[in-house]
């Protein structure tokens, strides 16, 4: 049943509840990805350049040396996430394939001639240039795996179907990851795989089975592998077998006495005590225990809240949209960032061990904030070919430059009274 307003017909109960019609409109989704995209991305140069100085002065270089790296950063992401959110969805499952060939081709190189960083060779330098081959490859995986579960979402009923070619090249990304021994970003690929592979309506069974296979092979990296000592360190120090406080457990004691200290309203920007070098990667990893420190219980919960926005952003276009396409690789963007979220803030509460996964467009790191915007501009032009978006953002844009016509005129007119007089 429906209220007639006029010549416009909203939902039962809209007429009066307005938020809940701005909730069902056609463009929520849209505003939503992008405040929240850009409140989390302000936050993160603030806090980079509040947990950064410390330790840039100490090292020699200017106190806004990480901050400036990090702001140039932003500002090359920024064109590239504005470009993603105009093109139309038809070109993305034409790059779909060689996005995919690009990135493995890259996986490929990082065992031979990779940089090796805090015991991980997963990165590449291409002169001035350095670069996580894995951070691309994340974006790559979700739009191809969503051009083909999508185009052959009618026959995923088939564990053959489902397996090939998604499984294989899913299962090919996360060896190549593991090769250099890259666990954090191998469990948030397996995280964007399996949201993928979720939506794409592929059997519960399957789903299963490969839960299954993903614990036991993280129990042999951890457990069986000879390489995986301080893994296996990392996990007991985080289950209660700590004993050395300034040994293993040294970073995750530190992280819980920033959140500790801040309270309910934080200690105030710039205050923190532990960025003096007593945390390490403060400006990164555990980036989330300055913001509690400095900002308090309220700071953690804007950002934990705006990771939730973005979430909830993203299950309405999987909801609301028409393509396979849309739903599958927004899910797998999804999984990916609000995921890599969660599991940061996991890591420096203390419910899991220390992988060094950055918390998503805050953490300091270039290849990870630059790709992460690249992604949220895809879901942003998903969002807009939303049905009815598209018309609904033409009319607000239309409205707006009348009412800046209409302003420029009665300025224009004010000044010529005030030259007449």
């Amino acid at each position: 049943m429906a209220v007639t307003t006029g010549t416009r017909r909203t939902p039962r109960g809209t007429a009066d509840r307005p938020w809940l019609g701005q909730w069902n409109s056609t463009v929520t989704s849209y505003y939503l990805l992008v405040g929240a995209t850009g409140l989390l991305l302000v936050i993160g140069l603030v806090m980079v350049l509040s947990s950064s100085t410390v330790t840039s002065i100490a090292a020699g270089e200017s106190p806004f040396a990480a901050f400036l790296v990090q702001a140039r950063f932003a500002l090359i992401g920024l064109p590239l996430m504005v470009i993603a959110a105009r093109l139309p969805v038809r070109w993305y499952k034409g790059l779909a394939w060689p996005a995919m060939l690009v990135a493995l081709g890259l996986l490929v190189a990082v065992p031979f001639v990779g940089k090796l960083v805090n015991g991980n060779r997963n990165w590449l330098e291409l002169g001035p240039i350095q670069f996580q081959p894995s951070e691309l490859a994340k974006l790559a995986l979700a739009v191809w795996l969503g051009a083909v579960l999508g185009r052959k979402q009618h026959l995923l009923g088939s564990w053959v179907q489902a397996l090939v070619p998604g499984a294989l090249g899913l299962g090919a990304v996360l060896g190549l990851v593991m090769a250099g021994h890259d666990l954090g970003t191998a469990l948030i690929l397996a995280l964007l795989g399996l949201g993928a592979y979720w939506v794409s309506g592929a059997p519960v069974s399957m789903l299963g089975l490969g839960a299954v296979s993903a614990a036991l092979f993280v129990g042999w990296t951890f457990i069986v592998n000879q390489d995986s000592t301080d893994r296996l360190t990392r996990i007991l120090a985080t289950y209660g077998t700590c004993t050395d406080e300034q040994g293993e457990c040294y970073q995750s004691i530190h992280g819980m006495y920033g959140l500790g200290t801040g309270g309910i309203f934080g200690v105030g920007l710039g205050a923190s005590r532990e960025k003096w070098k007593y945390l390490p990667e403060a400006h990164n990893d555990f980036i989330y225990s300055v913001i509690g420190e400095e900002l308090g219980l309220l700071g953690t919960l804007l950002v934990l809240a705006l990771f939730a926005v973005l979430g909830v952003a993203m299950a309405r276009v999987v909801r609301r949209h028409q393509d396979p396409f849309v739903k599958i690789t927004t899910a797998a963007i999804g999984c990916w960032v609000v995921g890599q979220a969660f599991v940061n803030i996991g890591v420096v509460i203390g419910v899991l061990p220390v992988i060094g996964v950055p918390l998503p467009l805050v953490s300091a790191g270039g290849s990870a904030l630059v790709t992460t915007m690249l992604a949220l501009g895809v879901v942003i032009s998903f969002a807009r070919s939303e049905p009815g978006a598209a018309e609904a953002l033409a009319a607000r844009r239309s409205v707006v430059r009348r009412s800046v016509a209409v302003l420029g005129r009665r300025r224009r007119r004010a000044g010529g009274e005030r030259t007449g007089r």
